[in-house]
C-alpha cells in the first residue's frame, strides 16, 4: 500500500514513524512545504529565548526508505485518480492519503514556524493575545532580556481556562516576571516601532507577534470535495468521508471540535498508524491538560473551569501568588488549577492523567509533602508518555537506561526527554531510579 502524507510537521512525522514501528514496509512519501526537516513546533519559544538552537528542534530521521520532499507544497488532490499534484511538477499516486497540513495563524505575524521565531528584530516587543502561546511567547521574550508588553482584551490571560482567582494571580506573576500587561485592551493600529491601543496609548514595539489563535488548513480538502467544518472532519478512525483519505493534527476536526496541541496530534497519529496497519485502534481525545512552566512560574490546568465533583479543595496564598483549586469525584481528580505549587502540580497531574486517587492528606498534597505518595513510576505501563513536549514514553526511557544512560543529561541526550519545558525531569529521574533499584544496575 502506497501512502502519501501531506505535511511534514510533528503530526505527519509521527504517523510515518509509527507506521514503520507497526511493520508497514510499503512506499511512503511525505510532502513538506517548509524547506527544512521536520521539527518540534512546541519548542519554538525555546529558540526565541535562546535556550535551544534552531537545529536542536529537529525530529529524528524517519526510518526505512521514506521519501521526504522538502520545500514541496501540494496543490490539488484528484480523488478519482488517487493522485496528489505538487508544485514541483510531480504527480504523487496514493493508495492512502494522510492530510497533516496543520494550521496557520489567525492573523499575520503569528509564531507558528521556525522562521517566525528566528531573526526577530531587536528592541521592545509586543505580544498580542493572552492565550497559552501568547503567555509562553511573552515569557520567552523576557528570558531573552527584552522589554515585553502583552496586550489582551480580557481581564486576565488564559481567561477561557482559568477561574477569576487563578487568572488574577497569574497576571500578578507575569507582572513580577517583568511582562507589562495591557489587559482589557486591543491593538487598533501600527506605527513604525510601535502599536496603538484602543484607548490611544502608544506602546513601543519593534517586534509584534500576534498570538490570537490558529485556523486549520483546509483549502486542499475543501477543493477536493471533502467534508469540512472548522477543520477536515474525521471519525474515530481518523477517516474523512473518503475512505482512502485520513486527516490528523491541527487540520482535523473530530466530534465537532478542531484538534489543537501537540499531544492531541501525536495521539491521533498513533491511532491512525495502528489503523493503517490493520489494528483496531480508535482515537479518543485525552482530557484537557495544560502545563506552563518558566523560572518562577508554574501553572497546571486540568479539565474545564466548571469541572463537576463531590469535593473541592482550595488553597490561596495571595502574598506569594499561589493558588490551587482541585475538584474531586470519589477521590479522583476531575479538574484542577494550580499556580505556583510545582510539587503539588506534579502529583495532581500524574493522578489526573492516570486516573489514580490522590493522596488522602489534602493539605500535605498542596504543600508538596505528599508528592511521593502517589503511585510511583515503576507501576506505570511502558506506553505512558512521560515527556509530553517530545512524546517520550516510559518504555523509551527504560531502553535508554538499559543501553547505558545513567543520569538525566545522558537520558535526555538519548531520548530528548526533559529538553522542552523541563516539567517532566523529576518523573524521568524517577523512572530511571526505579529501574536501577529493581534491576540492580
Amino acid at each position: 500500500m502506497s501512502i502519501v502524507v501531506i505535511g511534514n510537521g510533528p503530526a505527519g512525522h509521527r504517523v510515518v514513524e509509527r507506521l514503520r514501528h507497526h511493520g508497514h514496509r510499503g512506499p511512503v512519501t511525505v510532502l513538506g512545504a517548509e524547506p527544512v526537516a521536520a521539527y518540534n513546533r512546541a519548542l519554538i519559544t525555546s529558540v526565541v529565548d535562546g535556550s535551544l538552537a534552531a537545529d536542536s528542534l529537529a525530529l529524528p530521521r524517519l526510518p526505512g526508505d521514506t521519501r521526504v520532499r522538502l520545500g514541496t507544497a501540494a496543490l490539488a488532490i484528484d480523488r478519482a485518480g488517487r493522485t496528489v499534484y505538487a508544485d514541483d511538477g510531480t504527480a504523487y499516486p496514493y493508495g492512502v492519503l494522510v492530510l497533516a497540513m496543520g494550521a496557520r495563524p489567525a492573523l499575520p505575524g503569528g509564531l507558528r514556524t521556525l522562521a517566525d521565531g528566528s531573526g526577530l528584530p531587536p528592541g521592545p516587543a509586543a505580544v498580542v493575545g493572552g492565550g497559552i502561546l501568547g503567555v509562553e511567547t511573552a515569557l520567552a521574550l523576557r528570558r531573552a532580556g527584552r522589554t515585553v508588553t502583552l496586550v489582551h482584551p480580557h481581564p486576565y490571560p488564559l481567561n477561557r481556562l482559568l477561574d477569576d482567582t487563578t487568572g488574577v494571580l497569574l497576571a500578578a506573576r507575569l507582572t513580577a516576571y517583568g511582562v507589562a500587561l495591557r489587559l482589557g485592551h486591543r491593538v487598533v493600529g501600527r506605527r513604525p516601532g510601535a502599536v496603538v491601543l484602543d484607548d490611544g496609548e502608544v506602546v513601543e514595539a519593534d517586534a509584534v507577534l500576534h498570538c490570537t489563535g490558529v485556523r486549520p488548513r483546509t483549502r486542499l480538502a475543501r477543493e477536493a470535495g471533502l467534508a469540512v467544518g472548522r477543520g477536515v472532519i474525521v471519525d474515530d478512525r481518523l477517516r474523512t468521508d473518503d475512505p482512502f483519505i485520513h486527516a490528523v493534527g491541527d487540520c482535523a476536526e473530530h466530534d465537532g471540535r478542531a484538534v489543537a496541541g501537540l499531544s492531541a496530534a501525536w495521539d491521533q497519529a498513533d491511532a491512525l498508524a495502528a489503523v493503517l496497519t490493520g489494528g483496531s485502534a480508535r482515537y479518543r481525545p485525552a482530557p484537557l491538560c495544560v502545563r506552563l512552566k518558566a523560572p518562577g512560574l508554574d501553572l497546571a490546568v486540568l479539565g474545564p473551569p466548571d469541572a463537576a465533583g463531590d469535593e473541592t479543595v482550595t488553597f490561596t496564598d495571595p502574598a506569594r501568588a499561589r493558588h490551587a483549586r482541585i475538584t474531586l469525584r470519589q477521590g479522583r481528580v476531575t479538574g484542577a488549577q494550580l499556580l505556583g505549587l510545582e510539587r503539588a502540580a506534579a502529583t495532581v497531574v500524574q493522578c489526573y492523567d492516570r486516573r489514580l486517587p490522590i493522596p488522602s492528606g489534602r493539605l500535605d498534597l498542596l504543600l508538596g509533602r505528599a508528592a511521593d505518595t502517589a503511585r510511583g513510576p515503576v507501576e506505570l505501563p511502558e506506553s505512558t508518555v512521560i515527556c509530553a513536549c517530545n512524546h517520550v514514553t516510559k518504555g523509551a526511557l527504560l531502553r535508554a537506561c538499559r543501553e547505558g544512560a545513567r543520569d538525566l543529561s545522558a537520558v535526555s541526550a538519548a531520548t530528548r526527554a526533559a529538553t522542552g519545558c523541563g516539567t517532566c525531569a523529576p518523573e524521568v529521574r524517577g523512572v530511571c531510579a526505579a529501574l536501577f533499584a529493581t534491576e540492580g544496575s
